[in-house]
């Protein structure tokens, strides 16, 4: 192909684009989470007018999101206790805890990660978990002057239940309960939330 002075190359066009689409497919997994957190909320039996006051959406716009839930279809259950063992609990009780190391200490060697997570440039697999897990580890170690002691107490027992696995249940769930169906993506979101209420004690 012949290129005209001063046009861009396919590889420089790519190379342009591709921040943007980073930012756009980080865009559509916020809109398909948020869908999910309103599922989560609608089964803990909030009124539309709270979950549209909460997530700054329209009445209308939370209506129009419900109605397009399953009939029938149950609503997403999770339960609040901190102490859960599943992966993607434990991968956003992790990100809790190296979001405040990145804000606690200057030059944490975590923060780049926590901002390419936010910006949804990484995501969570067991390879980056564990690439996280080197970074907080050395983080603590150097930081131990000026960090809480919370911060590796709950490294330590974040770390102590990914290298584990989840534990199963002693003797199956009551007969009047039903094991958390909420996906991942909302799991790893409300550990994430519970984990920094814990550190800065709200």
């Amino acid at each position: 192909m012949r290129h005209e002075p001063g046009a861009l190359t396919e590889e420089q066009a790519a190379r342009m684009l591709a921040g943007m689409n980073e930012v756009i497919r980080a865009g559509e997994e916020m809109r398909r989470l948020r869908t999910e957190m309103i599922k989560l909320f609608a089964g803990f039996g909030w009124t539309q007018d709270k979950i549209a006051r909460i997530t700054e959406m329209s009445q209308p716009a939370v209506s129009k999101q419900m109605t397009r839930f399953a009939a029938g279809d149950p609503l997403p259950r999770l339960g609040l206790a901190l102490e859960q063992h599943d992966a993607a609990w434990l991968e956003g009780r992790l990100w809790a805890l190296a979001e405040e190391v990145a804000e606690a200490l200057d030059a944490a060697r975590c923060a780049g990660f926590v901002g390419a997570l936010a910006r949804g440039r990484k995501r969570f697999t067991p390879e980056s978990t564990d690439e996280l897990r080197r970074l907080l580890e050395a983080d603590l170690r150097l930081g131990a002057a000026e960090l809480p002691a919370a911060f590796r107490a709950a490294y330590d027992e974040i770390s102590r239940g990914l290298d584990t696995g989840p534990r199963p249940a002693a003797a199956g769930p009551a007969p009047d309960s039903a094991p958390d169906s909420a996906p991942a993506s909302v799991r790893r979101t409300v550990a994430r939330q519970l984990q920094r209420d814990r550190l800065r004690g709200a």
